[in-house]
């Protein structure tokens, strides 16, 4: 999953790129206007575009897009890096739920705090793979001080350089830290591995079903 995700990465920066203004430029490209995150917001044309107008793919959508290549390689670095060795610790299904969910929280953060920002990146799914690596790397007793290190420049670097989606951040960050938690400590050790599994399924549909419910209430939240 790791490097399918990637690969995903990749291709949406690809594409980007071929469909900029003028060539080669991807944060010009359309496909930023069309799949970005946006809450709500009014084009040059004058509609009304965003999640809040019913364009719910953009809460995922925005993962797979980038501002430039040195966001990409960002976020692709940190994805190769702890993604390999979470998927390992995890299993395929599990990493993938994490990063998912990880990436959606910092849709649904953006959504209702800054609904009227454009935003791209796998930020949110990069900053939830952090905060399972802390959980879940307490729980096995593992040496945590360089991915606090990474961490913290980062959360530093969130707030101190302009045009970075904090939103995306933290909310990634809660997620994963709330998932990471439900996979390394529930439902205990003993549990059978069926047992096991059918938790973390179901814990994980809950958060899916509170980030839906946040999404349909958008529009009262936000506009009153």
């Amino acid at each position: 999953m790791t490097w399918t995700l990637l690969g995903l990465m990749v291709a949406g920066f690809v594409a980007q790129l071929g469909t900029s203004d003028p060539i080669g430029q991807a944060g010009a490209s359309g496909l930023i206007r069309e799949f970005a995150m946006l809450g709500l917001g009014r084009l040059e044309d004058g509609t009304l575009r965003g999640v809040m107008t019913g364009e719910w793919y953009r809460l995922i959508t925005a993962a797979f897009l980038h501002g430039s290549i040195f966001h990409l390689l960002f976020n692709g670095y940190a994805l190769y890096v702890l993604g390999a060795q979470l998927e390992r610790w995890l299993g395929h299904g599990r990493f993938l739920a994490l990063w998912v969910v990880g990436a959606l929280s910092g849709s649904v953060l953006s959504l209702l705090v800054a609904p009227v920002q454009f935003s791209v990146g796998a930020s949110g799914a990069i900053f939830a793979l952090f905060g399972a690596v802390l959980v879940i790397g307490k729980r096995l007793g593992l040496d945590l001080r360089m991915v606090l290190v990474l961490m913290g420049v980062n959360l530093v670097l969130t707030f101190v350089v302009p045009n970075i989606s904090w939103t995306a951040h933290i909310g990634g960050l809660v997620a994963g830290l709330v998932v990471g938690a439900v996979f390394a400590y529930l439902p205990g050790r003993s549990a059978k591995a069926s047992t096991r599994t059918l938790t973390h399924v179901l814990l994980v549909a809950v958060l899916a079903a509170l980030l839906v419910a946040l999404v349909a209430a958008a529009p009262v939240l936000v506009l009153g």
